[in-house]
């Protein structure tokens, strides 16, 4: 059954630190080689954050390009919607800190933990309240420091991930023929051991033992990451696709989180998705979790990828294991 919100993306905008690590650098660091991390991942680099900065100073960054686009004011946002696994800190939340740098006094919001699946979480939460008709103009970002939580001794981990934001802005659909047409979200608890940060809540504060645990970075089961992710964004993407009266051959673009160059080509094969049809940007960013996927927006519209109306498909597993999917319409 179509869930159908009366809510589009108006603007898109995304923001990466411009300092870069490449793989020749990540040579230095760990075991590694640019030749293993291509073929196992199909990254060359990603960017990386300066001390000082977290995600709210990318979060606000990508925001603040969104409002330039559409010439509004800070003051015209009704809600601010973050998704992150890095909040700046405990609390506040980073949205609180995102509508004080923007000076959007006149929105609320909140930040939302979903991992590599947040953005898209957070984008069907913000179009909610925008397609009920309470709100008019939502910000939905997704901001990742992810070298904040990495462990650069782990060969395995440390690769993967870069720093990066990504921010839409969610006005009401003026007909059918355009926005968000349907959405499948769901979450499997039990395959939360798989990929995990186990330091740093209440279950294990930080304290000396869980510093010397190594307790405060990312835990990885690659191969279990690996086969889940393949598995459910074929699931959902199918079920999106067929559940509205589409096949994949209607898609003009998809664009599915950025784990994993292997991960997506398993996809892609499975859908039959040309690459002509296929976002894909992980070579530059690496995985910037909730940042993925506005990025990937991002570069499609500098492209030229994407036109008035076409059926666009956005994908995601992260963390939980969460799962994510999105279809709709483009204005």
């Amino acid at each position: 059954m179509s869930r159908r919100i009366a809510a589009k993306i108006t603007g898109v905008a995304g923001y990466v630190p411009p300092r870069l690590l490449t793989n020749a650098e990540l040579e230095k660091m760990v075991e590694t080689s640019d030749e293993w991390i291509r073929s196992r991942t199909g990254i060359r680099e990603r960017h990386i954050v300066d001390p000082g900065m977290a995600a709210s100073h990318l979060g606000s960054e990508a925001a603040r390009q969104v409002l330039q686009q559409r010439g509004l004011s800070p003051e015209e946002i009704d809600l601010i919607v973050v998704a992150t696994v890095t909040p700046d800190m405990m609390f506040p939340a980073t949205a609180c800190l995102i509508q004080d740098k923007l000076g959007a006094k006149n929105a609320w919001g909140f930040d939302l933990s979903a991992a590599c699946s947040g953005f898209l979480y957070a984008l069907t939460v913000g179009a909610q309240f925008v397609g009920a008709g309470t709100h008019k103009k939502a910000l939905v970002i997704g901001s990742d420091v992810m070298t904040s939580i990495i462990d650069f001794t782990d060969r395995a981990t440390c690769v993967l991930f870069g720093d990066g934001a990504g921010a839409v802005l969610i006005e009401p659909a003026e007909s059918e023929n355009e926005g968000i047409i349907d959405f499948h979200h769901d979450v499997d608890g039990a395959g939360g051991c798989n990929l995990y940060m186990p330091g740093g809540g209440s279950l294990h504060p930080p304290s000396h033992e869980t510093i010397d645990k190594r307790m405060h970075y990312v835990h990885q089961d690659g191969p279990q990451v690996f086969k889940y992710a393949v598995r459910r964004m074929c699931d959902v993407s199918t079920m999106l696709v067929e559940r509205n009266g589409f096949t994949s051959d209607d898609l003009a673009l998809v664009v599915p989180h950025q784990a994993n160059l292997r991960i997506i080509r398993a996809m892609q094969e499975r859908l039959g998705i040309p690459d002509s049809k296929l976002l894909i940007n992980i070579d530059r960013y690496g995985n910037t979790t909730a940042g993925t996927i506005p990025l990937g927006l991002r570069d499609a519209i500098e492209q030229g990828r994407l036109r008035r109306g076409d059926l666009v498909l956005l994908m995601a597993v992260g963390a939980g294991f969460t799962t994510a999917g999105i279809l709709l319409r483009w204005t």
